[in-house]
């Protein structure tokens, strides 16, 4: 049994997760990461927090004393990994929110959450407002619109360069604008965000997003506009770009680690 409070379970060694991991040292945290979960357990991984357990398949979660686990690890580790958290009576905050739009999955991981008494979290990601934007759609909501806006450079390797020359823009370009469904999955690395406005208003295929690439942009930006019953929101965001990773933003990792801490703090807002 840890001798910390909370005792978590990363799932990915990237960009994201261990910048959490670093946040929650330096701000010491009484958490405790027991295990992380990679492709490949042989290769070597900087960073790693000590008597950290390394694991590669869900069934080694029956050997894991853990509290909470957070996916970091991209689309495809959700299902595989979510199933088995939950099934395990475990929370499982989800950061690749695009795997959401396949409503079979949505509807099974709800559906063990329900039966093993554990919730699916879905941190607001590098969105803020959306506690407004949730309270709001408890009445009628009429419509939301997302639009996200990146350097050009963000987009690269992404359907983004079928539809423009990324290197060659001197404007912003929108190359994408549909609905939150379609953005997430067209772009599952930089549209995460468009399911999680959406889960949090009026449904993925009432959402609409556009999807920018600016070359005149230094920052990440979110700007989402809603209208309802409540009245009306409007929310903007410019948030830094992850060092280690242009296409997600600082404040995704900082999401986690207030949600994280969250899970102990006395006091939550």
């Amino acid at each position: 049994m840890s001798d910390f409070d909370l005792r978590v379970v990363l799932v990915g060694w990237g960009a994201i997760a261990t910048r959490v991991a670093a946040l929650l040292a330096e701000r010491r945290s009484p958490v405790s990461i027991v295990a992380v979960a990679v492709r490949d357990t042989a290769t070597p991984r900087q960073g790693l927090p000590e008597g950290v357990l390394l694991i590669r398949d869900p069934s080694e979660l029956a050997a894991v004393e853990a509290d909470l686990m957070v996916e970091a690890a991209g689309r495809g580790s959700v299902a595989p990994w979510a199933r088995a958290g939950l099934a395990r009576g475990l929370d499982v905050a989800i950061s690749s929110t695009s795997a959401l739009t396949d409503a079979a999955l949505f509807a099974e991981l709800t559906g063990l959450a329900r039966e093993n008494r554990a919730q699916l979290l879905i941190p607001p990601g590098a969105l803020g407002g959306i506690d407004a934007l949730a309270a709001a759609a408890r009445l009628d909501m009429q419509s939301v619109r997302h639009e996200v806006v990146k350097p050009a450079g963000a987009w690269a390797g992404t359907k983004a360069e079928t539809l423009c020359d990324l290197a060659a823009l001197t404007a912003p370009f929108t190359f994408f604008e549909g609905t939150a469904r379609q953005a997430a999955d067209d772009y599952p690395q930089n549209a995460n965000v468009a399911v999680i406005s959406a889960l949090a208003g009026i449904g993925l295929e009432r959402t609409t997003v556009a999807l920018t690439a600016d070359p005149g942009a230094k920052l990440n930006s979110h700007r989402i506009r809603a209208m309802g019953d409540f009245g009306t929101l409007t929310l903007t965001l410019e948030n830094r770009p992850l060092a280690t990773n242009p296409k997600s933003s600082e404040m995704t990792a900082l999401s986690l680690l207030r949600m994280i801490e969250n899970r102990i703090n006395p006091m939550v807002i």
